[in-house]
């Protein structure tokens, strides 16, 4: 099968993150740091090592690495951790489900008053500063659009957030990996990641990384490890917000995963821009196509095809030419609202930097023919 499904999970990992699972599977399974003999402290070796790979690849302190089991629970973790109730949130019609869902559920509930901010990219930091008022305390943004591809302009917007003295959220799930991003260089407060996408790493690996400057309280209270005689849950961090056994095999992965990725950074995201490039060109040529995004280092293009829903034709590939693809509103639907294609969604091709012009080739035919019928 040709895999064109990258955005929701990488299709292709590293033999070292591969071996690196395998490993603590078959030889490693211990509880990491919670007793005292050789296979639980080697598990906390390999969790410490993983933290301290995050923090020097995105710019912060390994103690302010929080492991969770995927980039939901890691904004999740931020957004409820962080609640100022009676503030304001800004954010913007670019985000996924995973920051909106929470963000509505505290608006629903009078805890905050939100903003959802729509313009470009390019113009997106100016729209953000024009809300900004003295209730607000929160900005949460994608670092790139999971729809179109779009990378948001974190720089401007963590200047801005930190000459206003509010708190910046980055949601990294399509970015990281794939841009640069950094809590240091960006002003970036708190930093969620999916290990499982291009990061490199497999499922059940996420993380929170977050500032010296934020308090985080826990979305998860329960077991750590640490003051066991205490019915309070810990203050330090990470523990404070790791509650319960770690998925040490995904960490592993994550770990070995996340360096390949940050050492290939450049070169990956050169690499993605023009296989992006190749295809947009491709499928602008083909009649009966409307194209939703613009060149981009992620590897994301999403279009429609005149006369068909995205999933019947995400359907049709599948079953007739053995391409995966995502059809639908992929868990956004705001930015569907705004592009006005919420009601059959949108076809989207997420690549790879393994995928190769050949798949892109014979994608662009199969396109053709069902558009041609």
């Amino acid at each position: 099968m040709i895999y064109f499904d990258n955005a929701a999970t990488g299709g292709f990992k590293p033999g070292r993150a591969i071996r690196a699972a395998e490993t603590v599977i078959k030889y490693l399974s211990a509880n990491p740091g919670r007793s005292g003999h050789r296979l639980s402290i080697t598990g906390a070796n390999i969790v410490y090592e993983c933290r301290k790979v995050l923090a020097k690849t995105f710019g912060g302190v390994a103690e302010r690495v929080a492991f969770t089991k995927n980039c939901t629970e890691a904004l999740n973790t931020a957004i409820f951790g962080t609640l100022k109730k009676g503030g304001k949130v800004i954010t913007t019609v670019y985000e996924h489900n995973s920051v909106l869902r929470p963000l509505y559920a505290l608006q629903k509930q009078g805890l905050i008053s939100l903003e959802t901010v729509y313009a470009p990219p390019e113009n997106l930091a100016q729209a953000i500063e024009s809300k900004l008022t003295q209730d607000v305390y929160l900005i949460v943004t994608t670092s790139a659009s999971n729809v179109t591809g779009d990378v948001m302009p974190v720089n401007e917007i963590g200047k801005l957030a930190k000459d206003h003295g509010v708190l910046y959220l980055v949601d990294g799930a399509q970015g990281a990996g794939h841009v640069p991003l950094s809590l240091e260089k960006q002003n970036i407060d708190m930093l969620a990641v999916a290990g499982h996408k291009g990061l490199c790493g497999v499922m059940g690996s996420g993380a929170l990384i977050f500032g010296e400057n934020v308090e985080v309280l826990p979305l998860t209270y329960g077991g750590t490890g640490t003051e066991s005689f205490s019915v309070d849950q810990p203050s330090a961090y990470p523990e404070r917000l790791e509650s319960g056994t770690l998925n040490l095999p995904a960490i592993a992965a994550l770990k070995e995963g996340a360096e390949y990725a940050a050492n290939n950074l450049c070169n990956f995201s050169e690499t993605l821009y023009a296989h992006v490039e190749k295809l947009i060109d491709g499928l602008s040529k083909i009649n009966g196509v409307k194209l939703y995004s613009r060149p981009n280092p992620v590897g994301i293009v999403s279009f429609s095809v005149e006369g068909y829903d995205s999933g019947e034709v995400a359907d049709i590939l599948d079953k007739k030419y053995d391409i995966a693809v995502r059809g639908g509103l992929h868990c956004s639907p705001e930015i569907h609202r705004a592009l006005k294609t919420e009601n059959g969604g949108l076809i989207r091709v997420s690549l790879a930097v393994q995928n190769g012009y050949t798949e892109i080739a014979e994608f662009l035919r199969a396109v053709k023919e069902i558009a041609e019928k």
